[in-house]
């Protein structure tokens, strides 16, 4: 599976909302955020390449890179590698966490609220389904 450094999540954001862009659209892109030139977008490209994050086609003149890996994919490996690095694997030690340093909205406590009721009833749907 693959881990992103923080600049090839940059990256791979624009390449995940575009499906696919040149270097030079890359660096146009990434410019005013990160000040990168087409220089360091290329290495870094080619490093993500070797990690089979990205691959490229031939587009005219230019290659054109593209995500191979999904969002979903890489986010739900971070978030596992962060939550076992940060909180040794414990999901209840992050919420009290955030709890604790009173950093949930209200908005964000019924938005957890909503989450866990879904995540409820689909454990209680998966449960009824093997009893069958």
């Amino acid at each position: 599976m693959v881990s992103l450094s923080d600049g090839e999540w940059k990256i791979m954001n624009v390449l995940w909302e575009s499906g696919g862009n040149t270097i030079t659209e890359l660096t146009g892109l990434l410019q005013e955020e990160t000040g990168w030139d087409k220089h360091i977008i290329i290495t870094m490209l080619n490093r993500m390449e070797r990690k089979e994050a990205v691959g490229h086609k031939q587009g005219g003149r230019a290659k054109i890179f593209y995500p191979v890996v999904s969002r979903g994919e890489v986010s739900m490996r971070e978030t596992r590698g962060f939550l076992e690095k940060v909180y040794r694997g414990s999901l209840g030690m992050m919420v009290n966490a955030m709890v604790e340093d009173q950093a949930l909205s209200d908005e964000e406590i019924q938005e957890l609220y909503a989450i866990l009721e879904q995540a409820g009833k689909r454990n209680q749907n998966q449960d009824t389904v093997k009893r069958k």
